[in-house]
């Protein structure tokens, strides 16, 4: 059995609806799929998810928002027409209405809801569509499925029970067509996941029903060891695990959502990385454990959107519970730490700087200061994380040595060395402007 998620690009019109519709049809053990929002058409397009939010937040401030409401429904209106379902339309629009014209009662709540119409509105798409070529489909509404989220809007976390509730999916005779992105709080109000949450949709389906793969389907023949954006011809991943994925996922790569991996990963289920547009391609595996490496570093990625939390204190290290604290004090403003490197009688937090507004830091700087009596606190922003991921690397001598040679070679200085654990990756912190340039001196170095 096999769980397929399309990602915005592969549902963008019709056209790519129905190369969906193809692969679907295609294997019989495609049984459950997840769909996406409808994506760009072209590069100056505007994703549906995009439209969706403006015109939520043009709600919010109480205008009526008729023309953007106007042009949502025209997409997919045209989608309809276009793949001879139109007797759907009205209903989509009735439900968009609904939604988008409700009763502002709280703006979180608000906006999730509108936020999942995208996924929505495609799922029941593309779920007619088959219907009408002769496949029984059904739209399958994550609330009546029993996908139950955390209460935590646009950052939703699945609840355990779901997976029970879920798995009768398993035991539909049709073909199951599930909108990503959101679920429900066990109250019944629309939770949505972070940005790109299908993906997370996607495996957690794929979790519950115990399928034997985890197809994700996006508009690349593969994942590649760099970004294609700054390399030309860069070298195709054919195998990866699940710890090298998550690493370049949380460092940039956006092949696949970095929440996404976990479900599969508890259950052992293989990902596999294909291209709607060039189905025939072998594409990349996510995989548990590896049989080949094809080169010491499997990847190489860079993001940019960083700050560090400075701090020294003499004779820190013989401060017990100096650690402990600082984290409490971050705690308390709901900031999480990505990376802390130290020394002695210094540590050098890394947060998102999102995470990091400026009255947090101010609130933050002030509270360390006073209550641990510290030497000196300064936060610098404007930082990026380049990171080297491999397994290989665990056993090989000099990797570090070798990047860090390259970067200073290139002119680039060196904020940050800090090494995983594991062994499988390296980071190095460096200001924004030579994020780019710092992954492609590390690609030249290794492939």
């Amino acid at each position: 059995m096999k769980v397929a998620k399309f990602g915005g690009s592969s549902l963008a019109d019709s056209t790519q609806i129905k190369k969906v519709c193809d692969i679907i049809i295609s294997d019989e053990d495609r049984r459950i799929i997840v769909v996406s929002a409808p994506g760009k058409r072209s590069a100056s397009d505007t994703k549906i998810t995009d439209m969706l939010i403006n015109i939520g937040n043009l709600r919010l401030t109480g205008a009526e928002a008729n023309a953007e409401f106007d042009a949502i429904a025209k997409r997919f209106e045209d989608i309809c027409a276009e793949l001879n379902i139109s007797f759907l339309f009205p209903s989509i629009k009735e439900h968009m209405k609904d939604i988008i014209y409700s009763n502002i009662n709280d703006k979180d709540r608000f906006m999730d809801a509108v936020k999942s119409l995208g996924e929505d509105c495609s799922a029941r798409v593309v779920a007619g569509y088959l219907n009408t070529i002769g496949h029984k489909a059904s739209y399958c509404n994550p609330k009546l499925a029993g996908l139950l989220l955390s209460v935590s809007f646009g950052r939703a976390k699945v609840l355990p029970d779901s997976y029970d509730r879920l798995s009768i999916l398993r035991e539909s005779d049709e073909i199951c067509v599930f909108p990503g992105f959101y679920g429900y709080s066990p109250e019944g109000e629309i939770i949505t996941f972070s940005r790109g949450g299908s993906d997370i949709s996607g495996s957690i389906l794929a979790a519950a029903v115990n399928a034997d793969i985890y197809e994700n389907w996006t508009d690349v023949d593969c994942v590649y060891a760099v970004n294609p954006c700054l390399v030309e011809r860069p070298f195709p991943i054919r195998e990866i695990t699940y710890d090298e994925m998550r690493e370049l996922a949380y460092a940039g790569f956006s092949v696949l959502h970095e929440e996404a991996l976990y479900p599969a990963f508890r259950k052992g289920i293989p990902v596999h990385i294909l291209n709607t547009n060039n189905p025939c391609c072998q594409g990349t595996k996510i995989v548990a454990k590896r049989k080949n490496y094809d080169s010491l570093v499997t990847g190489i990625a860079g993001e940019k959107g960083f700050c560090t939390l400075n701090i020294k204190k003499y004779l820190m290290n013989r401060e017990v519970g100096f650690a402990v604290k600082v984290f409490q004090i971050l705690a308390d403003e709901g900031v999480s730490i990505e990376h802390m490197p130290s020394g002695i009688d210094s540590i050098s937090i890394v947060l998102r700087s999102s995470d990091f507004s400026a009255e947090k830091e101010r609130r933050v700087i002030e509270r360390i200061s006073l209550e641990l009596e510290v030497d000196e606190v300064v936060v610098n922003r404007n930082l990026s994380i380049v990171m080297i991921v491999g397994e290989a690397m665990a056993n090989t001598v000099g990797t570090t040595a070798r990047a860090a040679t390259a970067l200073s070679k290139a002119g680039i200085n060196l904020e940050i060395i800090n090494q995983g654990a594991s062994e499988i990756s390296v980071m190095f912190g460096v200001k924004d402007e030579y994020c780019d340039y710092a992954v492609r001196v590390l690609y030249r170095e290794f492939f």
